[in-house]
């Protein structure tokens, strides 16, 4: 069994974890965050850092940083960590179809992130990457965005935002191509494809009616309890459940910021003539078209 170690963002209720053979003392990391202030464009490593600390003080070695995929409320900190530790990093490689829609949105340089590029290592679903004394299994679970991925160590899943806590459900679909019926279909094949003792590590926790932070459950709990997609519920429930609910939700605070970034494995932009990176926020007029649902490319 791997050891798990969670690292919480309280800014932004996410959740990062190392995942590591304490034996052979070799781990990955998965969703790091890069910390970001929105009001003074100010960027910092605290949490980063954090992990950091904590890969240092336990003499591990990190050959790979995961992304499950191109976060919308966080920036990354895959390659402040990559860099750190000579260390490559990793997504899914349909990133490439997120990387063409927010270039396009964004009026990005397509020449800054495209085809998958400037991430070092691309899987396809049931690929498995060899870390040396475990695997990585990579399985597409899309829904969410059409790149999300969940990592497969020995008796865990990684699963990003396609999964929360039990008691609060599972990620929005209302992103450009997301879909709630594709969610269902991934979250069910998980259902199917491991047995109710597989620990489940969610990618955040929202702590509903202030409970204590919970960040991993077991996949028995999420079929029988998850309260808006259990292996009982049909498609058609869960999708105009999951519709009815995104139509309440607003646009998340980073979004900008952080999928510009994040389809570069978490790097900055190039800085400009005087020195200083800038991250593009798109304007529109009040009662023009909404830029929290964008048409895809």
């Amino acid at each position: 069994m791997i050891e798990v170690q969670p690292f919480f963002d309280a800014d932004t209720s996410t959740l990062s974890y190392v995942a590591y053979d304490p034996i052979e003392r070799v781990a990955v990391v998965i969703d790091p965050v890069l910390d970001y202030d929105p009001a003074s464009g100010g960027i910092s490593t605290h949490s980063a850092d954090r992990i950091a600390g904590f890969i240092d003080a336990t003499g591990l070695r990190l050959p790979y940083v995961f992304d499950t995929h191109a976060h919308a409320d966080h920036l990354t900190a895959l390659a402040y960590l990559a860099s750190r530790y000579d260390a490559r990093t990793v997504t899914g490689a349909a990133i490439a179809r997120v990387q063409d829609t927010f270039t396009g949105l964004l009026g990005l340089d397509p020449e800054v992130a495209t085809g998958g590029r400037p991430f070092d290592v691309l899987l396809v679903d049931d690929e498995t990457l060899d870390v040396g004394p475990f695997e990585v299994r990579a399985l597409h679970t899309p829904g969410h965005t059409p790149a999300c991925m969940t990592w497969a160590i020995a008796d865990a899943l990684f699963v990003g935002d396609t999964l929360f806590q039990p008691d609060y459900g599972t990620a929005r679909c209302d992103f450009p191509a997301g879909s709630a019926e594709v969610l269902y279909d991934s979250v069910q094949r998980l259902y199917r494809s491991f047995p109710d003792t597989t620990r489940v590590f969610t990618g955040h926790d929202y702590q509903p009616g202030g409970r204590p932070l919970r960040f991993e459950s077991r996949l028995g709990e999420q079929r029988t309890s998850n309260r808006q997609l259990r292996q009982s519920t049909s498609r058609e429930a869960f999708a105009a459940l999951r519709r009815a609910r995104d139509a309440e939700l607003g646009m998340p605070a980073l979004m900008w910021p952080s999928v510009q970034v994040n389809i570069r494995a978490g790097r900055l932009p190039s800085a400009e003539a005087n020195g200083v990176s800038y991250l593009k926020v798109p304007v529109h007029l009040k009662g023009g078209p909404p830029c929290a649902r964008p048409s895809p490319s």
